[in-house]
């Protein structure tokens, strides 16, 4: 297909936009792929819709060599599948609700295990029907609540999200690697930088679960990769490894202590070490005690205390991950007003207990570990708290953050920390939503088997961004080969009659060759030409100019700038020749 950019519908920028904050965002709107209609909201214009269309391909290909068959469900759907699984309050701000003209509730598909496990229901009943795994490519909606970095992160998105379908666990966990192994090859053949990480299941539910992130500074998600390379998880799927319990017998008894103007651990520790305690104290010894609300989907909020040893800082993603699918919330003053029984700066965990709220701890607090912490009073601290003897949480949290350097939970090597962007999940739903909707089939012994699930999901419209990302020069896009919007761009950058008439000629024989290709044939000067050129980014871009007239064609590597000088005569076949091994 040729493609001429005097009628193509293509406005190209010099200024990137406004409100861009990363590459893929600027390049993509100063390139003319995508254009800004709301908030998290873009249109696709041809250049981005056929690199769109190219990497839903690669996805297709894949899923269907894989035995998955592909359907299409509506992405308007109604309350009541929902309203089962839980998910339409657990959802939160994040679920497009609305009503139809009867006043019955509706949503806009975030995700869509709850239609899959309805449609299999209603056509499948026996053991022989099983396993099966279908998967669509449609556009999905979330209302984020800060829309960012172009498409990146918007309020719609086109996924794939594919569904297993098996009688028991083994059929599942096959039925899981047939997806990891599927996504990897997609990820490959789109040449993406990434990585696999045990991931948190979320308000999907059920156990085993993984991303693959795409590793790039402009990510949104934080992930951890051992030294030695054996382990590799999101931030918020990273379990702390707990110390071994100690003894309880002959710890020093708990003492308080007056600490006047001691409200931060900073202040805290000056004092310790100012007080002939017979030690060096440091952060690590003592037991910060952060107060929150916590509010289950249709429950009232409740108080929760989390403590953590006070060099740590609590990371809110872990923590409302570890929480989820509860909402939390910081106290504000109204909160403390309320509750007179919590000190600001020297809250402990006597008060808590004796009051009856919740207090969850970091997994190193540990039986036998002695703490200076609050006392409840005011200017009061406790010194040589033990757990377990003193006080005994509730249970453990994930709260605290992850640092460079901390001890890796498998116990090889220690923790290296990057960004990523998240481009697919996989889940081992388990039993969930079958659950939820009966589905039984009748099994191979006569008698009713319930159906297990894994949900499998792909940001295919991310991938266009997250390519941005990890291609980009600072001259434009670089996109691969098999992503590009185009195999070839042909510019015409001299005005002799030949050259014009033999570029036709190239273009003429690409096409025939099955190249897409676009072609330069404005009435423009050559650096505006060349500019468009590595400004849209296709691999490879074959140059008529003077050189024409002297026998040569000059062909382009966008990628690595390198430029080969091909003889005219059989210019088409050697450049095919060279784009086709480049591939």
């Amino acid at each position: 297909m040729i493609t001429r950019l005097s009628h193509l519908f293509l406005r190209t920028l010099r200024d990137d936009p406004a409100d861009a904050e990363v590459l893929s965002h600027k390049l993509l709107v100063r390139a003319g792929y995508v254009r800004r209609v709301a908030p998290g909201v873009y249109s696709w214009l041809p250049l981005g819709l056929r690199t769109l269309r190219r990497i839903e391909q690669v996805v297709r290909e894949e899923m269907n060599a894989s035995g998955a068959q592909e359907i299409s469900l509506p992405a308007l759907l109604p309350r009541e599948p929902y309203e089962a699984t839980g998910r339409w309050a657990e959802y939160g701000p994040a679920l497009f609700r609305l009503k139809d003209r009867k006043g019955n509730d509706m949503l806009l598909g975030p995700t869509h295990e709850e239609l899959f496990t309805l449609t299999v229901q209603g056509e499948y009943s026996s053991y022989k029907d099983l396993p099966v795994t279908l998967y669509q490519i449609q556009s999905k909606y979330r209302d984020e609540e800060r829309p960012r970095a172009g498409i990146l992160r918007g309020r719609e998105f086109t996924m794939k999200d594919s569904y297993s379908f098996d009688l028991d666990d083994a059929g599942l966990e096959r039925s899981y690697q047939v997806h990891r192994e599927t996504y990897q090859r997609i990820f490959d053949r789109l040449g993406i930088e990434y990585v696999i990480c045990a991931a948190t299941s979320g308000a999907m539910g059920g156990s085993a679960s993984e991303e693959f992130l795409a590793i790039s500074p402009a990510g949104e998600d934080t992930f951890v990769r051992s030294t030695d390379g054996r382990y590799a998880a999101n931030v918020e799927a990273v379990v702390t490894p707990a110390p071994p319990a100690r003894p309880l017998d002959g710890l020093p008894a708990a003492v308080v202590h007056d600490t006047p103007g001691t409200p931060t651990i900073a202040s805290l520790v000056d004092w310790a070490n100012g007080a002939g305690l017979g030690r060096e104290v440091t952060a690590a010894d003592t037991l910060k005690n952060v107060m929150l609300k916590v509010r289950a989907p249709g429950a009232d909020w409740e108080l929760l205390g989390v403590g953590l040893p006070g060099d740590r800082e609590v990371d809110m993603k872990r923590l409302e991950a570890a929480l989820e699918p509860a909402e939390v919330a910081v106290l504000d003053e109204a909160d403390f007003t309320a509750n007179p029984f919590l000190v600001k700066g020297y809250i402990g965990p006597g008060a808590l207990a004796a009051n009856e709220v919740r207090y969850l701890v970091d997994p190193r607090v540990v039986e036998g570990t002695a703490w200076i912490t609050g006392a409840d009073e005011p200017g009061r601290h406790v010194v040589d708290l033990v757990c377990g003897r003193d006080f005994t949480p509730d249970g453990t949290i994930e709260a605290a953050e992850v640092r460079e350097g901390d001890e890796a939970p498998d116990g090889h090597g220690t923790l290296t920390l990057a960004r990523g962007i998240e481009i697919g999940h996989i889940f081992q739903l388990g039993r969930k939503y079958t659950d939820a909707f009966g589905f039984d089939v009748l099994g191979e012994n006569g008698k009713p088997a319930r159906v297990t699930m894994g949900s499998y999901g792909i940001g295919v419209s991310r991938l266009v961004a997250v390519l941005a990302e990890q291609y980009a020069d600072e001259k434009g896009l670089v996109w691969p080969a098999a992503a590009a919007p185009a195999d070839v761009h042909v510019v015409i950058a001299n005005k002799d009659e030949a050259a014009i008439s033999g570029a036709a000629t190239l273009v003429e024989a690409f096409d025939r060759a099955r190249l897409e290709v676009i072609f330069d044939d404005r009435k423009a000067s050559p650096g505006v030409k060349f500019k468009d050129a590595e400004l849209i980014g296709v691999p490879w871009v074959v140059v008529v100019g003077r050189g024409w007239s002297e026998g040569t064609v000059e062909l382009r590597e966008r990628a690595t700038g390198e430029v080969t000088q091909v003889p005219v005569d059989g210019a088409a076949e050697e450049i095919v020749r060279l784009i086709g091994a480049g591939r």
